[in-house]
């Protein structure tokens, strides 16, 4: 009888692991793929590692050093003190600035004595013209209006007007006189934000052509000469009473009855 019963439990067991093992695996889940970015526009090759933020304040002259490339630019900041004015806006608001700094090469690609020909105001505005008083990340440069204001003054045509404007992966830049290509973040900390460009910004006020000259005033149109009066007519008196109007024509009849009495006598 127990071995029976044993057979029989024995049996059930085997039953059970068979169904268990006959049942199919579970699919695996399909792979969840998230939505794509929206493109941005890529602005060249990696930009420099350049470590942490220079330690203290920012300083414009840190940033461009670390860089490396710009000595040219560095030395118009200098002599102009733009780099003061620069380090002395970011230290004291909340707005940012965006700094286009054209390379080395950029500079070496202008005429001969450009530079040397401008007078010391006309730099401090060239540097200027290379700051815009904004923060923009390179995601703003697709929704940017423009022309752009620039440090240097007013964006009318004959002024300073900038342009920026975006192509695919490429951004331009044209001032009227120049047209520039960004090439590559060099620093960005959420407050500055500095762009290697490959050409000098060149302004439409200094470079480029000088304004129409207003047209002249019309002429005032010339008085007519009042009329001389004629003396005779001022020599003869006028009887205005009424009674002598006839007085000259009856006279000038008794003379000549006289005279023709006096002929035929």
């Amino acid at each position: 009888m127990m071995k029976r019963l044993s057979f029989l439990l024995l049996l059930v067991l085997l039953f059970q692991c068979s169904t268990t093992l006959a049942q199919p695996a579970a699919a695996p889940a399909p792979p969840v793929i998230a939505p794509a970015a929206p493109a941005t526009p890529a602005l060249g090759p990696a930009p420099p590692v350049l470590g942490p933020a220079p330690a203290g304040p920012t300083d414009i002259t840190k940033v461009l050093k670390k860089a490396s490339q710009f000595t040219v630019l560095l030395k118009l900041m200098r002599a102009t003190s733009v780099d003061k004015q620069i380090n002395a806006q970011l230290n004291n608001s909340n707005n940012g600035l965006t700094i286009f700094a054209p390379n080395d090469n950029a500079f070496s690609s202008l005429k001969s004595g450009t530079l040397n020909q401008l007078s010391s105001e006309q730099q401090v505005e060239l540097v200027q013209f290379h700051v815009v008083p904004t923060y923009l990340a390179v995601p703003q440069f697709q929704t940017v209006s423009n022309p752009l204001r620039t440090q240097a003054g007013g964006s009318g045509k004959f002024e300073f007007p900038l342009t920026l404007t975006t192509s695919g992966s490429s951004v331009n830049i044209s001032t009227g006189v120049t047209n520039a290509t960004v090439d590559q973040t060099v620093y960005n900390d959420g407050q500055l934000a500095v762009y290697m460009v490959d050409k000098v910004l060149l302004p439409m006020s200094i470079f480029g052509p000088k304004p129409p000259a207003p047209a002249p005033a019309p002429a005032k149109p010339k008085k007519k000469p009042a009329l001389a009066s004629s003396p005779v007519a001022d020599s003869v008196p006028v009887d205005t009473s009424g009674e002598g109007k006839l007085m000259v024509p009856g006279m000038m009849v008794f003379i000549g009855l006289s005279v023709v009495g006096t002929f035929y006598s």
